[in-house]
């Protein structure tokens, strides 16, 4: 094992007290975490990271939390992806989600990492395969390489972070943030409950409205007014969807951020103001 009993250690602490602190952070209702100019001046909202440390690193500069103690930070998807480990190929994004977790104990009540698809399925063992590749494979392998036969217990301690992990946040004026939006809710709808109420662990599973919400890739226009309509909001940031460009507004409801690449994106929202689709564009910058 790679890891010193320490380090293993005090990586499961990170996420049991991680876990802990997404269920107390101020201003969670049900498994929405609503941001107020009480509570915040303002938030970063960032994208996909998929390992990409980089990115990541550049995150926390930008975000300087220490130095600005009302400003919260947004993030999202972490797993798969980034550098292998050179002895079994073993996907090391499981290093970035550690650090998430010991950036959300360091900032408790600041710090929101919302539920991705990729994250969903490190949960159930739901199977993702990109070129060829079966990623929760690779991730797996990645854990046994750092941790050897304490990997289940690793994976033990993570399970319940991102279970407890917010679906979206909720900003002033209508801005509603999760990691996408279901399918055809102009169609068939969306039980929105979900976001309400307490989730039963074999919500988690595939066609579950937890599943819909975060693997979701209708980004029509009547789709995202219906889905904006649900949940009370006017205009949608989302992740879920590469950039190439590092973000994108499929209609004028939505915005999506991506962070995984070279060219990746952010934005700095105040919460004392009212901006419109337009405007938060606007405020769209780069990772630099």
């Amino acid at each position: 094992m790679v890891a010193s009993n320490q380090y293993l250690q005090n990586i499961i602490a990170a996420f049991r007290n991680a876990a802990e602190a997404n269920l107390a952070t101020p201003g969670r209702v049900g498994n929405v975490v609503v941001l107020t100019p009480d509570l915040a001046d303002e938030v970063m909202v960032t994208g996909d990271l998929h390992g990409h440390r980089k990115n990541f690193n550049r995150i926390r500069k930008i975000a300087a939390l220490s130095a600005h103690p009302r400003r919260h930070l947004i993030l999202q998807e972490v797993c798969h992806g980034g550098p292998t480990y050179p002895q079994n190929g073993g996907c090391m994004s499981h290093a970035l989600l550690e650090d998430v977790a010991l950036l959300k104990v360091e900032f408790p009540d600041r710090v929101h990492f919302l539920l991705g698809n990729h994250e969903l399925a490190e949960m159930t063992d739901y199977p993702i395969q990109k070129s060829k590749a079966m990623l929760n494979l690779l991730f797996r392998l990645g854990l046994q390489q750092m941790y050897g036969e304490a990997t289940d217990d690793v994976r033990a301690a993570f399970i319940p972070f991102l279970q407890t992990c917010p679906l979206a946040v909720r900003l002033p004026h209508g801005v509603f943030i999760s990691h996408s939006i279901p399918e055809f809710c102009d169609a068939r709808g969306f039980d929105a409950s979900v976001f309400e109420r307490e989730i039963a662990y074999a919500e988690y599973f595939e066609r579950s409205g937890v599943f819909q919400l975060v693997w979701g890739r209708d980004y029509r226009r009547l789709n995202a007014q219906a889905f904006a309509k649900l949940v009370g909001a006017r205009v949608l940031i989302n992740g879920h969807e590469p950039c190439h460009e590092g973000f994108v507004a499929p209609n004028d409801v939505q915005i999506i951020l991506d962070c995984c690449g070279e060219k990746a994106a952010y934005v700095m929202l105040p919460l004392n103001q009212e901006l419109t689709h337009d405007e938060i564009m606007e405020r769209v910058r780069r990772l630099e």
